[in-house]
């Protein structure tokens, strides 16, 4: 392992990396635009960016294994970035001990709610079930969700475009809708955005306040440990 990872840098440091170098300065350009306007749900750097990137593509005649090729550093770091979801756990230890019971029972309805629904909405809409084990992890962050695509038997790239989704439609309405439904507490909103809506949900409920954010990040964190665990029990259930 370590002699693959030490070929896969020497790699990286020695070719010419125009996708990668294209793919960030696209994605800090699009941040800055965001930030200008406001940072409105619709205009979230990671979407804006996917868009322009695949509008450069398309522009330029470039197949995506080609631009793979060149960004895959960025898919290299998607492990690290897993494990640093372990930061914000350990720094809200004493915030998870004093609520440890509702968020775990929250967790625990809200994962189970999320692998359901996207079965049984699935299946209204006549989706194959190689679509359908996509769909499970659509609410947990995206490298978690595509290594639990991976082991269901799904289709990892249609997962990551499922999850994005997710985390848009949650950024841009979960945040209101909570209120609409009698749901004021900024904590109580944030956990709830985090464990539906990842990682977009969680800069959503950053917007409005820290506290949002703290509780959103860890709700992130753990459904991503416990969707992992409970996806592979629970789909056979659902027939798949």
């Amino acid at each position: 392992m370590d002699e693959r990872i030490f070929s896969l840098w020497v790699y990286l440091a020695q070719t010419p990396l125009l996708w990668l170098t294209t793919t960030i300065a696209v994605y800090r350009l699009m941040t800055i635009i965001s930030r200008r306007l406001g940072s409105p749900p619709l205009l979230n750097p990671v979407l804006l960016s996917i868009v322009t990137i695949v509008i450069i593509l398309l522009v330029s005649d470039t197949p995506y294994p080609t631009y793979f090729d060149g960004a895959q550093f960025v898919h290299f770091l998607l492990g690290p970035a897993t494990v640093a979801l372990a930061i914000p756990l350990y720094e809200a230890e004493r915030t998870l001990r004093r609520i440890f019971w509702p968020a775990l029972t929250g967790l625990l309805i809200g994962s189970i709610t999320g692998i359901t629904a996207a079965v049984v909405v699935g299946r209204l809409f006549g989706l194959s079930d190689i679509t359908l084990r996509s769909l499970v992890p659509k609410s947990i962050t995206t490298p978690i969700a595509m290594g639990v695509a991976e082991q269901l038997g799904g289709l990892p790239s249609l997962t990551a475009v499922i999850v994005i989704v997710t985390g848009m439609v949650g950024a841009l309405f979960g945040w209101e809708l909570l209120g609409l439904i009698g749901i004021h507490d900024d904590g109580e909103r944030g956990f709830a955005l985090g464990l539906a809506s990842h990682g977009l949900g969680t800069a959503r409920s950053l917007q409005f306040s820290s506290v949002a954010g703290a509780l959103a990040g860890l709700a992130m964190g753990l459904n991503g440990a416990v969707t992992s665990l409970l996806a592979p029990i629970i789909v056979p259930w659902l027939g798949l």
